[in-house]
């Protein structure tokens, strides 16, 4: 299970995502430490090595899943003790099993559990022991460890999983003397036929508040030099450099960049200089070289917000650009700031944020919705 353990690594600039889980590698003593699993099916047992590699590390004992009594162990810097009486219910199988599943499930593949549940979906559309056996198969091909979780049912586990696949007059691993009567298979079928309403129902339900993630793809607003006007910019229109100029209180700026980096100083000649540059490096270049405003780091965010705001209300073009590009998710390239870029998952990646922000209010003024007060549409 992935959970909320996400992490990735970069390889030959591409982002790989990986998870990670807990285990012991055997050198000399016993090291508690993180098995980083990446969806190109490498993994990470301080050393990265391919799935077969991996499967060798866990027949040599290198990745431990046996925990002899009284061997020593170490938490790195945290702590050392001795196993005593320890209990581990790994296997080198099971944890190879679990692995692969947790490759499957990086790369949106159905793992076991997800084969298992459409193996059943096929057995109740066309209820033949062929069908059965083949259900009961791809039950059992699920990690022991991980069965129980197959259904979601903190309640029932997988019992109704079980019962459907032994069938009736079958027999279960947990009570092998007692064959699966008519009545429990019957209600273990009606389980999943009332699960199957209560999917296609979730399914169908639209969010209250509408969707959680983006509909649209993301869109990466590269960084390129040197920006220059066009009548057909596309999305490097959005970005602060890209030469729009804005009014900021009766000063014209070639763009946002240098109404940001003029405001950024206290130095009224440095404002004026930095108006009166042709590039936004320039302009960043003088501003660095001038004193900064008291309070600026707090305060940047804002006069960001307030002068991409100013972009946008003065360039109608250019708010139309924005609005285009729907709900995608915004990722801004910043090779000079790790606050305002992305720079490959590194950084805050604010000025993207910023602009999705103004782009739902452009969408609250289309709507008519007023946003300073009762939230009710203007009429």
């Amino acid at each position: 299970m992935i959970g909320k353990r996400i992490t990735y690594r970069m390889a030959d600039g591409i982002r790989v995502p990986g998870t990670w889980r807990h285990a012991f590698i055997r050198n000399g003593d016993y090291f508690l430490t993180d098995l980083f699993i990446y969806a190109d099916g490498l993994v990470n047992c301080w050393g990265l090595v391919t799935l077969e590699e991996f499967e060798e590390k866990l027949r040599s004992g290198w990745v431990a899943t046996e925990l002899p009594d009284g061997a020593r162990a170490s938490g790195h810097e945290l702590a050392g003790w001795k196993f005593s009486e320890p209990r581990t219910w790994l296997t080198p199988e099971l944890l190879l099993a679990e692995v692969r599943d947790t490759i499957d499930q990086l790369n949106g593949r159905p793992d076991s559990t997800g084969r298992c549940l459409a193996a059943v979906d096929e057995f109740l559309a066309d209820r033949t022991e062929e069908k059965r056996t083949a259900a009961r198969a791809a039950y059992l091909a699920i990690p022991e460890t991980q069965r129980r979780y197959a259904l979601g049912d903190m309640d029932r586990k997988d019992w109704p999983l079980q019962v459907l696949v032994a069938g009736p007059g079958g027999y279960l691993k947990a009570w092998p003397d007692e064959a699966v009567t008519q009545e429990a298979y019957d209600e273990a079928v009606a389980y999943f036929e009332d699960r199957a309403k209560w999917m296609a129902e979730r399914s169908s339900r639209v969010p209250a508040d509408g969707p959680a993630t983006p509909v649209a793809p993301a869109i990466h607003l590269y960084q390129s030099y040197p920006m220059k006007p066009s009548d057909d910019p596309g999305t490097k229109a959005l970005r602060n450099d890209y030469p729009a100029p804005i009014d900021v209180d009766g000063v014209t700026y070639p763009s946002a960049a240098h109404a940001y980096w003029a405001l950024s100083t206290a130095d009224p000649d440095a404002r004026a200089a930095i108006a009166g540059v042709g590039s936004a490096s320039a302009a960043r270049k003088l501003a660095v070289g001038a004193s900064r405003r008291e309070g600026w780091e707090q305060a940047r965010t804002a006069v960001m917000t307030g002068l991409l705001r100013a972009k946008f209300a003065q360039h109608p073009a250019l708010a139309r650009i924005l609005l285009a590009t729907e709900d995608a998710t915004l990722i801004y390239d910043d090779s000079d700031s790790g606050f305002w870029g992305d720079n490959g998952g590194r950084g805050r990646n604010w000025t993207g944020r910023l602009l999705e922000f103004l782009r739902s209010e452009l969408h609250a003024e289309r709507a008519g919705f007023t946003g300073r007060g009762s939230g009710e549409p203007e009429r």
